[in-house]
């Protein structure tokens, strides 16, 4: 039976009877994701990816109901899974947690900071290592596959393949793929090679240059940051057995020397005898009195700063004790008048700003602006009791900025009936190459 073509025309059917095709989200045309509800119109979202390959229909289904019970803070759950019918041609679907940001929508846009890119490696490892205990690998790491789902970095969970099995259908002209996927069972090894690749991609927006047909290793760009040029440098190694492994990345990303080729101790000169070490001898016995005159001339110092700031302290008290002191005991022989129960209310204000510190070499990347937005719940004493986000925006490293910033706000609490009240803002960030800018917005009482 000839095998449905996934595409965006298919929005608007149903699945197994229960999950709708509301929007699509991409695919190669042998399969596809598309954006579903889990229990109807309003209900959880959720991402449905079709499979239109009967040859390894069977495959896949034997390969979730070994993996669905695999459970990690940075795999993608799968809900669901089984089998269907598209316009009379069968069809396998898995159903997975929602992502709201794709690593492969990213990209296009602008590449990565380095900060970004080790936010966006560490959970990477952390899966990659969860999944080569179990004795699979993800086989399909590249950056449509590194999701943000809910605020953490995951690695999709529906192309897991147990080790030494035939990864048949990887695209061989597919840099993502190691080399020898093409003919042997997969193994660990094969998602090194993947993350050396889609490392290169999401830093620089391009792929490394390898020629198949000779037996170099991929030509990398000049423009790789450190450490990931000494990691992407071990990880695209074309003989499997000289990778790099997930601790020795760790170790690299961690800041210390190359595990694989460390640099030689330095060495430590030849001791030659001089004509001058005669004369540096004879003058040896004077160098400690350089230090004895230094330290005198330190004490004296320090006994005229001391007498200084006595005189000050008694005749003009340090400005900062003063701002610390309580108000004095003596009522005002003038007090304002009190504010009564009629009295309008009163808009808070805001009193300190942070702004988030955004590296320049992140600010860098960004073309246009990215905007967040924040509300917080502002209590009576003007503190930031609680933030979430209203528009996350198109990068979690910058969500996260602005998130961490607006925790550390203060407000002037807004006032009724002569009374402090509790307040909500709405904190608008714009990161914009040139700075950032944030613009707040009282939006209760």
């Amino acid at each position: 039976m000839t095998a449905v073509l996934i595409r965006g025309s298919l929005v608007g059917q149903v699945i197994d009877g229960r999950f709708s095709l509301l929007e699509w989200l991409g695919g190669s045309g042998t399969s596809g994701t598309f954006l579903t509800e889990l229990s109807g119109p309003g209900s959880q979202k959720a991402a449905i990816k079709l499979f239109s390959t009967p040859a390894q229909a069977e495959d896949r289904l034997s390969t979730w109901t070994e993996t669905t019970s695999f459970s990690h803070v940075h795999l993608v759950r799968i809900l669901h899974f089984g089998r269907a019918e598209i316009d009379g041609a069968p069809v396998v679907y898995v159903v997975t947690e929602f992502a709201e940001e794709v690593l492969s929508q990213i990209i296009p846009e602008r590449p990565l900071a380095a900060d970004e890119a080790r936010e966006m490696i560490v959970p990477v490892l952390d899966a990659l290592s969860y999944l080569h205990a179990k004795n699979y690998a993800h086989a399909h790491l590249r950056p449509s596959n590194i999701l943000v789902v809910e605020n953490e970095v995951k690695l999709s969970a529906d192309s897991i393949l147990a080790e030494d099995r035939l990864a048949l259908e990887l695209e061989s002209g597919d840099l993502h793929n190691a080399p020898e996927t093409a003919t042997n069972p997969i193994a660990p090894s094969a998602d090194i090679w993947s993350l050396g690749v889609t490392l290169v991609e999401a830093l620089t927006q391009q792929l490394p240059v390898w020629d198949s047909a000779g037996d170099g290793d991929p030509v990398l760009p000049a423009s790789l940051p450190k450490p990931f040029a000494a990691i992407v440098h071990q990880c695209l190694r074309i003989d499997p057995e000289r990778r790099c492994t997930l601790r020795e990345i760790r170790v690299m990303l961690a800041g210390k020397s190359d595990p694989v080729s460390p640099l030689p101790p330095p060495q430590e000169l030849p001791k030659r005898n001089t004509p001058t070490q005669s004369a540096a001898k004879s003058s040896s016995a004077r160098i400690p009195m350089i230090p004895l005159i230094v330290g005198l001339l330190l004490l004296v110092a320090i006994i005229v700063g001391l007498l200084l700031r006595s005189h000050k302290t008694n005749t003009d008290p340090l400005e900062t004790e003063t701002t610390r002191q309580a108000p004095p005991a003596k009522p005002d022989p003038q007090p304002p008048a009190p504010t009564t129960a009629t009295a309008g209310p009163q808009k808070g204000e805001v009193l300190h700003r942070v702004v988030p510190d955004v590296p320049q070499t992140a600010s860098n990347t960004i073309h246009g602006k990215i905007a967040v937005a924040v509300r917080v719940s502002v209590d009576p004493t003007g503190a930031v009791t609680n933030a979430e986000f209203v528009v996350h925006g198109s990068s979690a490293y910058f969500a996260r900025l602005a998130m961490e910033s607006a925790h550390d706000w203060k407000f002037k609490a807004p006032q009724q009936n002569g009374h402090a009240v509790a307040s909500s803002w709405l904190l608008h960030y714009e990161f914009k190459r040139s700075g950032t800018d944030v613009t707040p917005v009282e939006t209760s009482p």
